[in-house]
């Protein structure tokens, strides 16, 4: 198990505060800098006053390998408009100066390494926690790897979250949950992120497995997009991640409509999906039983 697990962060009050009301939370994803730095504050708002209780801002990546054409487009957009490491920290800033609502809730910066070692890890974890980011995912980061970067972290009082995969054995899953803080990220599926029609006949197996070994609060990503999907997995989970969906939208209101008006149809959607989301959550629970002990995963 995580050294860190009871250490309190704004990711892990907030998913206490989800376990005490009997709620399932929402991880929204969306790639800061898309498509500008102003329109991702608007939407990072918009996405929290709709309920999404952790956002995660993936940093643009010039090869994105376990993202989907989706979030493939978002970060070249990003990208081709000035997209850095460092603006996106400094987004984090601007975030949580802008209301009362954007100060708490929890901010993990998605991204893959090379932009963070570019940077320096020191550098980037003293920078990261002083803007008020909360905890990092760095998606080609093994555990076997990552001793001087929790170090790093956890010294800034940032969570660490790692990857769980269906491949992960139970040996394996345990490696990663001690590696992790904050919460552990199971994929749904192999390959790489997008939205899908159905999740895995094999993911209540996965859950199983996963929750034998941490105690961390489990969030299921990678082809979560629909209502109905996060209706299966309330009762399961604790929180959905959804990513793909949420550039889809915003990058259809933005290519039809680039100016102002493209910018707020996009946060009426994200807001829009957002709640439909929170609300499947619920009806999710509900059907299980919203004091069910989530540590018995049906099959």
């Amino acid at each position: 198990m995580s050294a860190d697990v009871h250490r309190t962060t704004r990711i892990t009050r907030r998913f206490a505060e989800l376990r005490d009301s009997g709620e399932m939370g929402i991880v929204a994803y969306i790639t800061a800098g898309d498509p500008s730095f102003a329109a991702t504050l608007k939407f990072v708002l918009a996405m929290a006053a709709a309920g999404a209780d952790v956002i995660e801002l993936g940093v643009p990546f010039s090869d994105p390998l376990a993202d989907g054409p989706t979030i493939q487009r978002a970060s070249e957009r990003a990208l081709k408009n000035g997209a850095t490491l460092v603006r996106v920290i400094d987004l984090v800033r601007e975030i949580r100066r802008a209301n009362s609502l954007a100060s708490e809730v929890p901010i993990v910066l998605f991204s893959y390494y090379n932009p963070v070692f570019q940077m320096g890890l020191e550098k980037f974890a003293a920078a990261a926690s002083a803007a008020g980011a909360d905890g990092v995912l760095i998606t080609d980061l093994t555990p076997e790897e990552s001793e001087e970067y929790r170090c790093t972290l956890a010294a800034h009082h940032l969570d660490t979250v790692f990857l769980g995969a269906p491949t992960s054995t139970a040996e394996r899953l345990e490696k990663i949950a001690a590696c992790s803080s904050g919460f552990l990220y199971l994929i749904s599926r192999t390959g790489v992120t997008g939205a899908k029609d159905a999740l895995p006949d094999d993911l209540p197996a996965l859950l199983r497995r996963a929750r034998r070994v941490t105690q961390l609060p489990i969030a299921v990503g990678f082809g979560i997009s629909l209502p109905g999907h996060v209706s299966v997995l309330g009762g399961l989970a604790d929180a959905a991640v959804v990513g793909s969906a949420l550039v889809s939208e915003i990058e259809k209101a933005t290519t039809a409509n680039p100016n102002a008006a493209g910018i707020d149809a996009a946060a009426a959607a994200l807001t829009d999906r957002i709640g439909s989301l929170k609300d499947a959550g619920r009806s999710g629970l509900s059907r299980r039983g919203a004091t069910a002990n989530r540590g018995e995963v049906a099959t």
